[in-house]
């Protein structure tokens, strides 16, 4: 338990700093005054006041804010304060401080995932057959276990990712596939068949395929600065794409809402991946940070997303929601908040003390 608590506060206080560290830095290059800057809520625990900015760590590590000066649209102000205001900055400079936290915290994913190809590289899966299924065109061609698919068609293929594409992409064609088995060379003729299987979002998914599954068998790739970057946003936005999907799904009721997790949850996950590595921990830090950064796009009240919301809208209009608009709504969304709150730490209480 401690270990999970421990993993928590190291998960939770990365993803609370870099996104609060975006609203500052982008506020502070706008020349908008930063009051506070605070990892936690509630009671502070300890903190150094430099120039106008508090920097402080509270007692309560399930979140963070950044205290901006003027930003609330009916507060009083200084004269003096005006040109260090939020709320008297242009709109877009607005939605661009806003919009800095969740992008930071994509940023974060990217850095990390970075970091990770740098030093372990990138994990290459060989075409090499680990089973080859009863009655299927693979086992009629005759293909074996341990076989090695070197090309189809005449496309060299060195990762069995290259494979599966083609072998999808084939829409049934017969494909010759050249394979090394030992030290001879064959080639075979298969025709690919076409299968239902579940994705992960338990939907029926057809897809052409040849009845093999992989061996497992692979080696670590080293990339360079150039190609480490280049994998790192591509890996960021192909889990940020499955998420959105999958909050889609939710939203259309494909997904059952018990899968949603809270902090106990995220609490337990974080100390078993710390438990199998620093890695491992670091990785999954990546993971919620995205799934933190999304969360925070949403068009709700009280989160980044519903001022954007707001801001977007006095761009097009040229003039900003009345304040009893933004009161009633930061009053629904609270609620939204504090239902979903409820029902995720239902489901955490559910899933760690009575499954």
């Amino acid at each position: 338990m401690s270990v999970n608590i421990f993993a928590l506060v190291i998960v939770l206080g990365v993803l609370i700093f870099f996104h609060e560290l975006g609203h500052f830095l982008v506020a502070r290059l706008f020349g908008v005054g930063v009051e506070k800057f605070s990892l936690g809520f509630g009671p502070r625990l300890i903190g150094k006041k430099i120039g106008i900015t508090d920097y402080i760590i509270s007692a309560i590590p399930l979140g963070g804010y950044v205290k901006m000066v003027g930003e609330q649209p009916d507060a009083e102000l200084d004269p003096a304060d005006i040109p260090i205001s939020f709320t008297h900055k242009n709109v877009w400079k607005r939605i661009l401080i806003v919009a800095a936290g969740p992008f930071f915290n994509f940023l974060l994913a990217v850095i990390i995932f970075f970091g990770i190809f740098q030093i372990s590289g990138m994990f290459i899966l060989q075409p090499s057959i680990g089973e080859v299924q009863e009655d299927t065109p693979a086992s009629r061609g005759g293909l074996e276990k341990d076989d090695l698919i070197t090309s189809i068609n005449g496309v060299k293929i060195s990762t069995w990712e290259e494979m599966a594409d083609i072998i999808t992409g084939s829409k049934g064609r017969p494909l010759s596939i050249s394979v090394r088995r030992g030290d001879s060379t064959r080639v075979v003729n298969i025709t690919p068949e076409i299968k239902t299987f579940k994705n992960i979002f338990n939907e029926d998914v057809e897809r052409y395929v040849i009845g093999i599954t992989a061996s497992g068998n692979g080696f670590s790739k080293d990339l360079n600065v150039f190609q480490s970057l280049s994998q790192s946003i591509i890996q960021t936005y192909n889990i940020t794409v499955l998420t959105i999907k999958g909050v889609i799904k939710l939203l259309q009721g494909t997904i059952s809402p018990k899968t949603l997790s809270g902090p106990i949850m995220i609490a337990q996950m974080a100390g078993e991946q710390a438990r199998e590595g620093a890695t491992n921990l670091i990785f999954f830090i990546a993971l919620i940070s995205i799934n933190l950064a999304i969360l925070n796009f949403l068009p709700i009240p009280v989160l980044d997303g519903g001022h954007l919301l707001f801001f977007f809208i006095e761009a097009v209009t040229g003039s900003p929601v009345s304040i009893r608009v933004r009161e009633i709504a930061q009053q629904a969304g609270i609620f939204v908040l504090i239902l979903l709150m409820i029902y995720v730490f239902y489901n955490d209480i559910a899933r760690v003390f009575f499954s």
